[in-house]
């Protein structure tokens, strides 16, 4: 779907251990629809990816966490890998800046270790998700309804379980990236004026 995402931000959210294929094939499909994509990291320079068990390549950050605001971007994407969301859900200003894309109706997408960032968010309530099959108490506990599925959709959330749900993941994340990006900007101005 060239151009649909042409002139959306996309802020991509992660730290130390995130599963490389989780970051690159997501960002690769959203920067063929067109968006430009960021990635935000605690750390100033390079964040380190895994494949599996094993370290994978090293990526350079492009914006610092501390520096990083919400409002400049569209949409976000969260990673997985067991390390990436356990150590950001420890960090107040990550978690703040996956929350206010949920308060300001801008779309989500979380991939496999990616929705404990919502769990921390507290975001997860009343939603239909799906995620790592480890992750499925935790997300149960926070209030979400968990499914086993290649992917689910929820009110401008999408969520997938594994690297082999990518193809359906990238398909409705660039989708709901579309649609949800124009509905949060009109959320966005609304807010605005009646601030």
């Amino acid at each position: 779907m060239p151009n649909v995402l042409n002139g959306r931000r996309v802020a991509i959210l992660l730290t130390n251990g995130f599963e490389q294929v989780e970051m690159t094939e997501p960002r690769q499909a959203l920067q063929d629809a067109g968006a430009t994509t960021e990635l935000i990291a605690p750390a100033a320079s390079e964040v380190q990816a895994w494949k599996h068990f094993d370290k994978g390549d090293k990526f350079p950050v492009d914006v610092q966490l501390d520096k990083a605001n919400p409002e400049d971007y569209d949409a976000l994407l969260l990673p997985g890998g067991v390390a990436n969301p356990d150590q950001l859900r420890m960090n107040p200003k990550a978690v703040e800046f996956v929350r206010s894309f949920f308060d300001a109706g801008k779309p989500v997408a979380a991939i496999c270790h990616g929705p404990w960032m919502l769990v921390e968010a507290g975001v997860v309530r009343g939603r239909t998700v799906t995620s790592w099959p480890s992750l499925q108490t935790d997300l149960r506990n926070a209030g979400a309804k968990w499914v086993d599925q290649e992917v689910a959709t929820d009110h401008n959330l999408v969520t997938s379980r594994k690297p082999d749900d990518l193809p359906a993941f990238n398909r409705k994340m660039i989708e709901e990236f579309a649609s949800g990006a124009m509905a949060g900007a009109g959320a966005r101005s609304e807010h605005h004026r009646n601030r």
